[in-house]
């Protein structure tokens, strides 16, 4: 199943403090933006490793330069140490690649995946354009409908066409400014809730009438959301997709796809429930897109090994998928704060580069 929640338990409603798009904003602003901005002091650009350098020029090496860039090759044919300079593009272009299916309406606490998703995307949105950066966004919904088992495979094969026209793709252009992060976050918080998903105009009229009354469509497909995405992003952009990767199966080819011409960052949105079920007794858990619910006892030690051992292979998947497409992953928790998750992950970020440039220093030095 794309997603399990308890009828008793997770968050399902939207909290006030989402509703207003201005006030959401202002509150972020105020308790973790102008904190954040603070502290990376500029560090944020960490987060676009490698993103718009050009080689400008080179020049003969001076005491005071940085000895990473040395040009070895170059420094071996003429017998003199030369460093490479670099022009930095200081406008950057980032996209947000929203997943805004129905497994993000589930939260086992005060603080649902989705609402969560626009705290990230309202601090790092904020963040870029503060510094004069375009911020644009591809926004997938998730709202289709199956067609029924009995349907002939044209029926079937139109559905999901049309589904996948019908679920994926709103886009924002990239602009800059406030206003436009005012208006990504309003269409973050009016795609996707629970109630407002339609049919296909091809669907049988009792999966339209259940469909409208439960809420319920079809499972994610984030290759839908990738592909589209390389179809609108024209420019060589940093793009954040953000989900909770609880996909149909498929969708790592178009991330790799992607991560040729653009800087990938994957978000991945999770709640510790989905991890690790308490003892809480018999329970019903429900499919989040498909609305199949089972009826479980969380008391028997069995089934709960069973669902961590499920949830450790979905998790091994992932990594691996992400680690094939060579693309990092940030993990945001529903009980953790985004602030501190964006600073561990700059700080690992520019450790690692470190590192690497460290390496790759020694290993010319030595091969000399």
């Amino acid at each position: 199943m794309a997603q399990t929640q308890a009828n008793s338990g997770g968050t399902t409603g939207a909290p006030a403090r989402w509703a207003d798009p201005e006030k959401f904003l202002r509150r972020l602003e105020w308790t973790v933006i102008r904190r954040l901005d603070g502290l990376l002091q500029g560090d944020y650009r960490t987060l676009l490793r490698g993103f718009g350098i050009d080689l400008a020029d080179l020049r003969e090496y001076q005491a005071h330069d940085d000895v990473r860039y040395i040009d070895w090759n170059v420094t071996a044919r003429l017998q003199t140490p030369h460093v490479r300079e670099f022009h930095e593009d200081r406008e950057v272009n980032a996209w947000f690649l929203l997943d805004l299916s129905a497994s993000l309406n589930f939260g086992s606490q005060h603080v649902r995946k989705r609402e969560l998703s626009a705290e990230f995307v309202a601090v790092l949105a904020r963040l870029l354009t503060r510094h004069g950066n375009r911020v644009g966004a591809v926004l997938y919904g998730g709202t289709g409908v199956g067609i029924g088992t009995g349907a002939s495979a044209e029926a079937k094969r139109v559905s999901r066409e049309e589904s996948e026209r019908d679920r994926s793709t709103e886009v924002i252009p990239a602009r800059v400014g406030r206003r436009q992060v005012l208006h990504l976050l309003d269409r973050m918080m009016r795609s996707g809730e629970p109630g407002e998903v339609q049919a296909p105009a091809h669907a049988q009229a009792g999966e339209q009438r259940r469909a409208l009354a439960t809420g319920f469509g079809q499972e994610t497909d984030l290759s839908v959301l990738l592909a589209h995405a390389q179809k609108v992003m024209k420019r060589r952009s940093v793009v954040f997709v953000v989900s909770d990767f609880l996909s149909t199966p498929g969708w790592s080819k178009a991330l790799s796809l992607l991560a040729r011409r653009h800087e990938i960052v994957a978000v991945r949105l999770y709640d510790p429930l989905e991890c690790e079920l308490p003892d809480l007794g018999f329970v019903t858990i429900q499919d989040a897109e498909s609305g199949e619910q089972l009826f479980v006892d969380t008391h028997d030690r069995g089934f709960r090994k069973r669902f961590v051992q499920a949830a450790q292979r979905r998790e091994a998947a992932l990594r691996d998928a992400l680690s094939q497409a060579g693309v990092d992953c940030l993990e945001l928790a529903t009980d953790d704060g985004v602030g501190e998750a964006l600073l561990r992950f700059t700080q690992l970020r520019k450790r690692r580069s470190q590192l690497a440039a460290g390496a790759g220093t020694l290993r010319k030095a030595l091969a000399r």
